[in-house]
């Protein structure tokens, strides 16, 4: 089997009301299955939160991670995703999260790497559209000379891959620090306005509105790869409200390290 070109897939688009971030989760899980088995053509995927929350990876520890006491605090939700990569700080209006659900024969033959760049260069197309010079920094950020844009994270699963993306449009990096341990100890010798520095949101680098930002995401990949607009089915949305429940709100899988 040769690799397959973007173009050589029926797009599809889901764009819908905010919903939790267990659910978020949950629709990774569902939907990476789907287009693996061929129930699903490749679906790229807008999320919008109903929440803030924090996203740890799938391999790493949530002691290390996260000051739990901090999050309940802020009454944010701890939730843990299947793939793998950082942990990110999620708040509903600050953030851009996507996911790319293909067929494996998109990345076939190419390194963690190859496949990481092939999956992002779309999105790096649209923010040259938008004025900023970002580029594919190994393994697993998005950046630019103002400093990181986004984190990405891959899994395989059944036959496709999926590959999530979250953007830091605005960010609270003081509620940020309180939350997350990680860069609370890479910043602490620094003071916290690094921490701004060193995620650059989009919002600072394009001055316009997260809503815009989107469309022209949108419209980018459209141009790029074609998309036609598409919704969850009943089913895939059943199958993913009951794991959201059974599985990701679940203290054994968020406390679980594989």
């Amino acid at each position: 089997m040769m690799r397959s070109e973007w173009r050589d897939h029926d797009w599809q688009l889901i764009h819908t009301s905010p919903q939790s971030p267990s659910l978020h989760m949950a629709l990774d899980d569902v939907l990476v299955h789907e287009v693996g088995a061929g129930n699903r053509a490749p679906t790229l995927r807008i999320w919008e939160w109903a929440a803030p929350a924090v996203v740890i990876g799938r391999f790493q520890s949530l002691r290390n991670e996260v000051d739990i006491e901090a999050a309940n605090r802020h009454r944010i939700e701890v939730v843990r995703r299947v793939s793998g990569g950082g942990a990110m700080f999620i708040e509903p209006g600050n953030t851009i999260t996507y996911s790319v659900y293909a067929p494996m024969s998109l990345i076939k033959g190419l390194s963690f790497q190859q496949a990481y760049a092939l999956m992002d260069e779309w999105v790096i197309e649209a923010l040259g559209t938008l004025g900023i010079k970002a580029w594919y920094q190994p393994l697993n950020d998005i950046t630019s000379a103002g400093g990181k844009i986004a984190g990405a994270a891959q899994a395989h699963r059944g036959g496709a891959v999926l590959h999530h993306v979250t953007m830091a449009y605005d960010i609270d990096a003081q509620k940020m620090l309180q939350v997350l341990r990680i860069g609370r100890e890479k910043l602490s010798d620094k003071g916290t306005t690094s921490a701004a520095k060193r995620v650059d949101p989009l919002r600072s680098q394009t001055g316009l509105p997260r809503e815009a930002v989107i469309e022209r995401m949108i419209a980018t990949f459209r141009r790029l790869h074609g998309a036609a607009d598409d919704t969850l089915r009943p089913d895939e949305l059943a199958r993913a409200e009951a794991l959201a429940q059974d599985k990701f709100s679940s203290e054994a899988w968020l406390t679980d390290v594989a």
